[in-house]
């Protein structure tokens, strides 16, 4: 059962809005569209294969459909796809993947019915963890705080909470299955169980679908977080948000989300371990005959920086205390100087310039 993982063919995360995944589409299919590479019978069937992930990921309820096989490890890598009760295609082309019954049940309900386990009869289970990349500013990974995040997930429905039945329908037994959630097929002494399409395995019908779901028991909803952003977090820092992903089924305990920070550059500061860096221009006056300039931190604070008479540059100052904290570990600012030398000279400062470097000679 392994098949092409749509998002991988798009390159973009499971996460990815609807927004992002147009784009990746209209990139991709203009680099690998048949009239732009005539000579490539390979960048055709890759053309096919975007058109057909998109055609998957841009349908709402494809796309529920989808996830939920793909949490359940039907999309596994190349090769041709296939599902239960659908039909298959090669990635070079062929009929379009049907997905009328990939939403009606998971792998999981295939296996347990092949090894004599109905829905009702196993445990909730708990669906993978659900990853994700964040990107935070410069400063709020030095200093932390919290970032608002939007997450996109198949998620049991809110109405039905995954029984697929509509609010005070009736339950009744299924009479395709008689209740048991599975059906048998197949030739000769050898039979084999798959989930029962008219109960989606449940074992039971609901006497009129859940009108917000059709049936299915899952949606695809967009969940609005408050994410912490640790104190000195770097590129690559993970968190995990306990029971905030989506459930398997109901009844069962909600996965967790797995965020990664990715963290943006300042235009001003870099970091070296918890050390924060910055520089700063001073004229050649200044660093001639010494100043005292107003230096930033990343805190948002200024703080008095004495420059001595003499200051060559690229020279560098520590100020102490004023860089990252970690671990009960204090980093400082780094601040190096960077003397700007005029261009232009009037003829006043050209006469003094050449009156100072006679004297130098001497």
């Amino acid at each position: 059962m392994a098949s092409q993982d749509f998002y991988a063919v798009l390159g973009v995360p499971a996460s990815a809005t609807e927004a992002e995944i147009k784009k990746a589409y209209r990139k991709l299919a203009k680099e690998f569209h048949p009239d732009a590479n005539p000579d490539n019978p390979k960048a055709g069937e890759r053309f096919k294969l975007i058109s057909e992930a998109h055609g998957v990921l841009s349908d709402a309820e494809k796309r529920t459909k989808y996830d939920r096989m793909r949490r359940l490890g039907a999309f596994t890598g190349g090769g041709s796809r296939s599902a239960p009760g659908g039909r298959g295609s090669a990635p070079a082309g062929g009929e379009p993947f049907d997905f009328g019954d990939v939403g009606s049940f998971g792998l999981g309900d295939i296996f347990s019915s092949i090894f004599g386990k109905r829905r009702s009869e196993e445990s909730p289970s708990r669906p993978e963890h659900l990853e994700m990349t964040v990107t935070v500013s410069f400063r709020t990974a030095a200093i932390g705080g919290k970032v608002p995040v939007h997450v996109e997930m198949a998620d049991l429905c809110a109405v039905c909470g995954g029984g697929g039945g509509a609010p005070g329908a009736a339950v009744e037994v299924c009479g395709e299955c008689g209740g048991r959630g599975s059906i048998s097929f197949g030739q000769g002494g050898f039979a084999v169980n798959r989930p029962c399409p008219a109960c989606r395995g449940r074992g039971k019908t609901p006497s009129t679908p859940c009108p917000s779901c059709r049936g299915g028991g899952e949606q695809r909803t967009t969940k609005e977080l408050l994410v912490t952003v640790p104190p000195a977090t770097e590129s690559g820092t993970k968190v995990r948000l306990r029971g905030q992903g989506p459930r398997a089924q109901a009844g069962g305990k909600a996965s967790d989300i797995l965020i990664t920070f990715e963290v943006g550059s300042d235009r001003f500061f870099a970091r070296e371990g918890l050390n924060i860096t910055c520089t700063i221009p001073v004229t050649l006056s200044q660093a001639v005959l010494g100043t005292t300039v107003h230096v930033k931190t990343v805190a948002g604070s200024k703080v008095k920086l004495k420059i001595p008479a003499g200051t060559q540059p690229g020279k560098r100052f520590r100020i102490r205390g004023q860089g990252l904290v970690k671990g009960g570990q204090h980093g400082d600012q780094i601040v190096t100087i960077e003397v700007r030398i005029p261009e232009h000279l009037t003829p006043e400062q050209q006469q003094a310039f050449e009156q100072f470097a006679e004297t130098r000679k001497g």
